[in-house]
């Protein structure tokens, strides 16, 4: 049987991210998509802000193993384990990412971890927080 389109949507933009095509990856997302990060209190606001954010990541490899990714019409989870790497620097965790998509694009995602605080304290040193 076949992924029902929001799982591809979803699997897709998750693979050109991984491939470090935030262009590509920007396509999937609403122009008004709300983007919920893991340890923020506050969601990225539109779909140039996310590309921006990730963007800002560009000498940071990430390596997804997307274990599953469910959907219906109104939701799609996504399981996955992420490395990454940027310089000396490992960091391993899995994830659990919950969207709402319409009309073939991302309008909301939020992202939940195996450790939070780890995940905040890697990427806040990499941003120089």
């Amino acid at each position: 049987m076949a992924d029902h389109p929001n799982a591809e949507l979803y699997r897709k933009g998750l693979e050109r991210f991984a491939d470090g095509d935030t262009d590509a990856f920007g396509e999937m997302l609403a122009d008004d998509v709300v983007w919920w990060q893991i340890g923020m209190a506050e969601p990225v606001r539109g779909k140039e802000a996310v590309i921006a954010q990730m963007a800002a990541f560009d000498d940071v490899e990430f390596n997804l193993d997307i274990h599953d990714v469910l959907a219906n019409d109104e939701h799609t989870v996504a399981l996955v384990a992420v490395t990454v790497r940027a310089g000396d620097q490992e960091f391993s965790y899995r994830t659990t990412e919950i969207v709402h998509a319409k009309d073939g694009k991302v309008t909301e995602r939020w992202a939940f971890s195996d450790d939070t605080e780890a995940i905040a304290s890697f990427f806040g040193q990499l941003a120089g927080d």
